[in-house]
């Protein structure tokens, strides 16, 4: 069974940094397109960074220059680096891959269950 696992998220003050993982697991044929998202209560979630199998990297406009996303496909998991936080940004920070499952005829699109940060002002 595929699993998406997140870590790194907590409390931290604004102007700070912190770093998520994302480790994907299972029978694993190819790892696609891989991102966060993150959600606020009450809101839409959203995209906050893409990279795919070929680096090519896509941000919101929300964190350009401030997050950097990045992948290591031998340990299939990605991280996102996050600095200069802002009282905004806090959220629930969602891992998403386009993952091909060893039993499937194609990919599938798979979400962790989230990791919280919170920035305080």
């Amino acid at each position: 069974q595929v699993q998406l696992v997140e870590s790194g998220g907590g409390l931290v003050q604004a102007g700070g940094s912190l770093r998520l993982s994302c480790v994907a697991s299972g029978r694993i044929l190819s790892l696609n397109r891989m991102g966060w998202y993150r959600q606020v209560p009450g809101k839409q979630r959203e995209m906050v960074a893409t990279i795919t199998s070929g680096l090519n990297t896509n941000y919101a406009d929300s964190v350009w220059g401030r997050f950097t996303i990045s992948r290591d496909n031998a340990r299939k998991t990605i991280y996102l680096q996050m600095n200069s936080l802002k009282p905004e940004d806090t959220a629930v920070y969602y891992c998403n891959a386009i993952i091909h499952e060893a039993t499937m005829l194609s990919g599938m699109d798979y979400w962790g269950k989230g990791t919280l940060v919170t920035v305080s002002s």
